[in-house]
């Protein structure tokens, strides 16, 4: 059976969200400095032994982040009918990025989401 690669970029941005019916502190306006970690697989190196150029990773999360960074999740129409948690908020990068990424050579195979360096969601697809 052939290995499979899969490298990762790392990266954060800063938003605010709050949590529609959450019985506690979460359901007022609060922000987060997100940590994200995006992996991708492939099983075939170019030419030159790379599976995906680390600058093409980051320029498609930048561009999604992008529509993130410094808002109220709440406010964006990705969450506007549901609330902006760690695991919606990987389920949505993961879709976005695999518009964005998958070619049929490489395929996001998850996103993490991480609104504390100690917790967070990791959301894939089978």
């Amino acid at each position: 059976m052939p290995g499979v690669f899969e490298v990762y970029v790392k990266t954060h941005f800063s938003a605010a969200h709050r949590l529609r019916g959450y019985p506690g502190d979460c359901a007022r306006v609060h922000g987060h400095n997100w940590i994200i970690e995006v992996y991708v697989q492939c099983r075939k190196l170019n030419e030159i032994g790379i599976a995906i150029d680390f600058r093409d990773i980051k320029n498609a999360v930048k561009e999604v982040l992008g529509r993130m960074d410094h808002c109220d999740l709440n406010d964006l129409p990705a969450f506007k009918d549901e609330n902006p948690t760690s695991e919606n908020i990987a389920g949505f990068l993961y879709r976005e990025l695999s518009r964005a990424l998958n070619d049929g050579t490489v395929k996001i195979s998850k996103v993490k989401v991480c609104e504390t360096p100690g917790a967070g969601a990791i959301y894939w697809e089978d």
